[in-house]
């Protein structure tokens, strides 16, 4: 089955010539040129999302904060410039990747095919934890306390993936960021911080039990 790409740029011209590249690559392809459109587009569940971050009106931050935490799949910010603080700023609002403008085809197939790719792999860890009232669905990637649902972003829940299959083990920032970013991510570890501090406020509204323990000058860890 043909993967559905969803391309974002108030650019017409960037719209059609990714477009046509992609449904040569066998994709099945949905656009939009601008904000609102793209949170129509992405009701329709796209494998993988190309956003642009300069549009006007709903600019692709804002956007991609709208709907992370009910689209779980990678989106790949385009943009013609980038700083650190920009990038922070993308990452925290769930944003997977950054692709410069202009940037080679090639690169950007290889980059959309391996976010493809890791969410394939995810797709087969189909498996349950349950540590004390919580209960974590790792096939459907999501948190449960007693029958309520946790809304996680997907770098969220990414993380507690990570931490929550290996208890009592301490990652520090940076290796937490190359194993949920990638090694070749444009991005900066601070960015973890941001994350773990939402996951605890979501977990916190259910219980006061700790689950992401920080180990002072050495990073975090899940507390068994």
């Amino acid at each position: 089955m043909a993967k559905k790409i969803l391309i974002v740029d108030d650019e017409k011209d960037i719209v059609a010539m990714l477009g046509r590249f992609f449904e040569g690559k066998g994709f099945y392809v949905l656009t939009a040129s601008n904000g609102i459109e793209a949170l129509t587009q992405a009701e329709k569940q796209p494998d993988i999302i190309l956003l642009d971050i300069n549009m006007p009106g709903a600019d692709g931050l804002e956007v991609c904060r709208r709907i992370r935490d009910h689209i779980s799949c990678p989106i790949l910010f385009l943009t013609a410039r980038i700083e650190d603080t920009d990038k922070v700023k993308g990452f925290a609002a769930g944003g997977d990747d950054y692709i410069v403008k202009p940037f080679s085809l090639v690169e950007l197939e290889a980059r959309v095919q391996a976010h493809l790719r890791r969410e394939a792999r995810r797709g087969f860890e189909a498996q349950v934890r349950f540590s004390g009232d919580l209960t974590i669905d790792y096939s459907e990637r999501c948190l449960f306390f007693s029958d309520k649902r946790v809304g996680l972003a997907k770098k969220e829940f990414d993380i507690v993936e990570l931490l929550s299959q290996n208890p009592g083990q301490v990652f520090d920032k940076e290796r937490i960021y190359e194993h949920i970013w990638g090694y070749d991510s444009e991005g900066d570890s601070s960015v973890v911080a941001e994350h773990i501090r939402r996951i605890r406020t979501k977990i916190a509204a259910y219980t006061d039990r700790t689950y992401i323990e920080t180990v002072w000058g050495c990073g975090y860890k899940w507390v068994r």
